[in-house]
């Protein structure tokens, strides 16, 4: 088994001929494993020594494996054990997991499956240690962040606070697009927040989650009989927020009945309740939001392009998390704080999120954090902590090949001075790079770097 440096096994378990194999089986050059037959010495040896990991049988005394698994965790909260035994129901095993069990294992099966089982669990003790260490370090860039309305720090993103801060300032109605899940309801409360309208209502309609014939009733009200059902008069939207702020998700699917009605409300701000005679008055602000090509639905006569010209004064277009991908670890550490300000990423967790292409975007991110913080067995999550949907990760070459340059410009970015020439030393050190790894070879060099045989003898005499 590959090792660690320094690490040590705990095995505790009454069978000592059992002790004696697995620990022959775990020991390897710098891990110390130590043996106990009984669970009050474990529970000491693994405090005393730090232990890395603890294998326990569910059969042992003074204590059963599952006391001891929590007493360990209630003093060392990000603690790896593994626990052992003739396992008679699935009950056991889910209350050791639910108890932080990083794996519980049959004792039968144990010839080929603890080695592996420890070595995972060594990883990952590994890996929380040093995440545990970059966190007193360096605090959570979210925390910093978890006032701000909006998180993100990409370029694309610094767009797009730039146009909230603009159109904030003025009336006019404002068309938010981008794919589904990437935050066009948060950076429609963030205008709303940040204009003269703040401290008013701010109403949110989803037009396809409501029922056509209902929609209009929804939006504008109705007089007392005007369809069946209607017992009594009621207030729309469009009166409820007046001198506020109404924020039309997903119109791309209104009904074409509805958006005549609206057209009217947005060049008159005139109105009338379903059934009713009576036109009112409202001064509300329209803020729509669509993952459709409005373009495209007008061109197919699906949206009403009177409309789709009123309501298109300013857009603002919200790039899709793959194409931000800056912003990801913020994101994630920020919806960690939201789920419990004890738990935190591991440095691998983070390059395996940045690694995925989020086809659900920021809703995704969110939802996955929040289902890795209920399987995490400890504070500080792991890659097998998170559930990624098979479609997302491009691991092709090229998309690898990206990471890994973008992990090494990052680094290299961090400790660059104001008279580094970026670009010129970046260029020298990949052409050197490829010089080594084609053993001189000026022909396979140029290949590999995608340039002329020529350009590059140009680069070395640079």
């Amino acid at each position: 088994m590959a090792g660690k440096m320094d690490q040590i096994i705990v095995i505790a378990d009454s069978d000592s001929d059992y002790l004696e194999w697995a620990a022959k089986h775990l020991s390897v050059d710098g891990i110390e494993v130590l043996t106990t037959s009984k669970s009050d010495e474990a529970l000491k040896l693994f405090t005393d020594k730090a232990a890395d990991l603890l294998v326990a049988d569910f059969n042992l005394a003074p204590m059963n494996g599952l006391e001891l698994l929590k007493k360990v965790r209630l003093n060392h909260p990000n603690s790896m054990v593994l626990l052992t035994g003739a396992i008679s129901s699935t009950n056991v095993i889910i209350e050791a997991m639910k108890l932080g069990a990083s794996d519980v294992l049959r004792k039968e099966a144990l010839n080929f499956e603890l080695r592996p089982a420890a070595e995972r669990a060594l990883q990952a003790a590994e890996q929380t240690k040093l995440a545990a260490e970059a966190q007193a370090e360096s605090p959570i860039p979210a925390q910093q962040a978890s006032n701000d309305l909006i998180i993100g720090r990409s370029p694309a993103m610094q767009d797009v606070y730039k146009l909230v801060g603009r159109v904030a300032r003025a009336d006019a109605p404002v068309l938010i697009t981008g794919e589904s899940g990437v935050g066009k309801e948060v950076v429609s409360n963030a205008v709303h927040k940040f204009s003269r309208r703040a401290n008013a209502e701010y109403v949110t309609i989803n037009c396809a989650a409501i029922p056509s014939n209902l929609l209009e009733s929804e939006l504008f009200g109705h007089e007392k009989g005007a369809f069946t059902g209607a017992v009594g008069q009621r207030i729309g939207r469009f009166e409820q927020c007046d001198k506020g702020t109404l924020f039309l998700d997903e119109i791309g699917d209104m009904p074409m009945e509805v958006q005549s009605k609206l057209l009217r409300v947005l060049q008159s701000g005139e109105f009338s309740r379903v059934g009713g005679n009576l036109t009112l008055q409202s001064d509300v602000r329209i803020l729509a939001a669509t993952n459709k090509t409005l373009e495209e639905e007008v061109k197919n006569g699906t949206f009403r392009e009177d409309l789709f010209y009123r309501l298109n004064v300013v857009r603002i277009h919200i790039p899709p998390l793959r194409r931000r991908v800056e912003d990801i670890q913020l994101l994630a550490e920020f919806f960690l704080t939201k789920q419990s300000r004890r738990i935190t990423l591991s440095a691998e967790a983070a390059e395996l999120l940045v690694g995925y292409r989020w086809p659900g975007n920021v809703r995704e991110l969110e939802n996955t954090i929040q289902r890795a913080c209920v399987l995490a067995t400890g504070n500080v999550l792991l890659p097998q902590d998170i559930p990624l949907g098979d479609g997302g990760r491009d691991d092709s070459p090229k998309e690898r090949q990206k990471r890994a340059l973008r992990r090494a410009a990052e680094r290299f970015i961090a400790v660059a001075t104001e008279e580094d020439d970026v670009f010129e030393i970046a260029a020298r050190e990949i052409t050197l790079a490829a010089l080594d790894s084609a053993n001189g070879d000026e022909a396979a060099t140029a290949k590999q770097l995608g340039i002329t045989k020529a350009a590059l003898k140009k680069k070395i005499g640079e």
